[in-house]
């Protein structure tokens, strides 16, 4: 995307987006650790845009700060869509925000199983009262790349889904 001539970043496309559209974003971060919200306050006018960025690491904190119900967890486990759905929806309501991120997965280099294994990652998308998930299988290329390319993700699909 240009602005003036100049290409803008991914992060300047998402917050240019948000604002075009007077939404405002808030990101429920696992396994990328608050990644997603720094990448975002890299833009200088993040912040007509950013509400909360929320670590909830714990299953815990997912239950008490974002509403993820306990059977849920239950049900699917920690690292699911309908885990990360639910923290998508339960941070852009908890923040009045139009717009919640919500990220689980496993970055590793343990806490793999053969159906979840390292390098899965589940992803929703809370985008003005309708949820997306998605998971993705990025292998088990490393902690620190595995939650780079989640990252990177995230602003990939924000892009698509806020051009809609």
């Amino acid at each position: 995307m240009e602005n003036g001539g100049q290409i803008q970043t991914i992060e300047e496309q998402v917050v240019s987006l948000l604002q075009k559209k007077s939404f405002h974003i808030s990101f429920a971060e696992s396994c990328t650790g608050g990644l997603c919200s720094a990448r975002l306050v890299s833009v200088a006018s993040a912040s007509a845009v950013f509400d909360a960025g929320v670590v909830t690491y714990a299953n815990e904190a997912k239950i008490k700060y974002l509403g993820v119900k306990p059977e849920t967890i239950d049900c699917y486990g920690v690292v699911s869509e309908s885990v990360a759905g639910q923290m998508a929806e339960g941070v852009a309501k908890a923040q009045n925000a139009q717009v919640g991120v919500g990220v689980s997965g496993i970055a590793g280099p343990s806490g793999g199983t053969a159906t979840k294994p390292v390098g899965m990652v589940c992803f929703g998308f809370y985008v003005d009262g309708e949820v997306t998930t998605v998971t993705k299988q990025f292998g088990d290329l490393g902690r620190n790349v595995v939650r780079e390319a989640a990252t990177e993700f995230v602003f990939e699909t924000l892009v698509e889904l806020l051009q809609k």
